[in-house]
């Protein structure tokens, strides 16, 4: 939006006037909430429309409107903000009693809904005003070791686009920090009184049509892969994308799927849906959360990274 030139006499205060005039389609009401007059408005409004070469708002009897370059800028502007807003608040002491940051936590949804209820039942006790955004993440396609599957979940975590993730991965670069929250397994979840329940045998298993969680669609999954080296084959007959949403489909139909056990335990019995063991080795992980350590640096994000792992207990976890 702008050159290294203009950014050498860019006041940022006149962004977020920008960003309030936006909100507010009034001169007056944008002056109320940054305590200035409306004539300081007026000037600030000025400089930005010769820095930006456009009128950005003009003027009605009931306020302002924005011109479709002023629009355009909206998310631009919004980003540079926020990423200041972030930068400082790294700067300043950080006290979760009272903080009201809001950070973000990348996992797939069978995962988060495990850790998500002792994280906020900490939170409540600990840091009340903190914010949680969580992100559902997947990978592009499902694979049977978790090498390399999680690379772009790592990218996103140095951009600063999650501060922390929490996925099956075993390994992470050095530049990484991560920490074991429990183990998991997966398991063949199937609506009650399911006719597998009675016959859970490999060939039986084979015959089954099955459901994926895929977050792209891709119908293949990890369990092919383990098939495909025994010799068998499936027939996937439909993908979801999300485990949650995966409970309700099966809890209705005669679809089976494969799924994390500790996720099962904890949400199948509302759904009416039940868990048994794979009649063929599945893959075995540990939950890890993970950030950068350039992101440890934030004592905000260092003291959500040690709560989690407080947080999430194995008497919480299996219990």
């Amino acid at each position: 939006m702008l050159n290294q030139t203009d950014l050498t006499r860019v006041d940022l205060n006149l962004l977020v006037l920008f960003e309030i005039v936006l909100e507010e389609r009034h001169v007056g009401q944008a002056a109320g909430r940054l305590n200035l007059s409306p004539s300081a408005i007026s000037h600030g409004l000025g400089r930005l429309r010769r820095l930006l070469n456009d009128p950005l708002f003009l003027r009605t009897p009931k306020g302002v409107v924005p011109t479709d370059r002023a629009l355009d800028l909206a998310e631009p502007v919004a980003d540079i903000l926020a990423r200041a807003r972030s930068v400082i608040a790294t700067a300043e002491p950080f006290d979760p009693a009272t903080s009201t940051r809001r950070f973000t936590i990348g996992a797939p949804d069978g995962v988060s809904a495990v850790f998500l209820s002792p994280l906020l039942a900490e939170l409540r006790r600990l840091g009340p005003s903190i914010n949680i955004s969580v992100r559902q993440i997947l990978p592009p396609r499902a694979v049977r070791t978790t090498d390399g599957v999680w690379e772009p979940v790592l990218a996103d975590i140095e951009a600063r686009a999650v501060d922390i993730a929490v996925v099956p991965a075993d390994e992470v670069p050095a530049r990484f920090t991560a920490r074991t929250l429990y183990e998991e397994d997966f398991v063949i979840a199937m609506r009650a009184g399911h006719p597998f329940g009675k016959d859970p045998t490999l060939d039986a298993f084979c015959r089954m049509q099955h459901l994926v969680v895929s977050l792209t669609g891709d119908a293949y999954g990890f369990v092919d892969d383990i098939l495909g080296e025994h010799g068998y084959s499936r027939r996937v007959a439909l993908t979801v994308p999300n485990f949650m949403f995966a409970l309700a489909i099966i809890a209705e139909t005669d679809l089976i799927a494969a799924l994390p056990k500790t996720f099962v335990a904890m949400y199948a019995p509302r759904f009416g849906v039940v868990g048994a063991e794979a009649p063929l080795p599945l893959i075995h992980s540990r939950i890890r959360a993970i950030t950068s350590k350039a992101a440890l640096m934030d004592n905000g994000v260092a003291w959500l990274f040690n709560l989690l792992g407080k947080a999430v207990k194995p008497a919480d976890v299996f219990g």
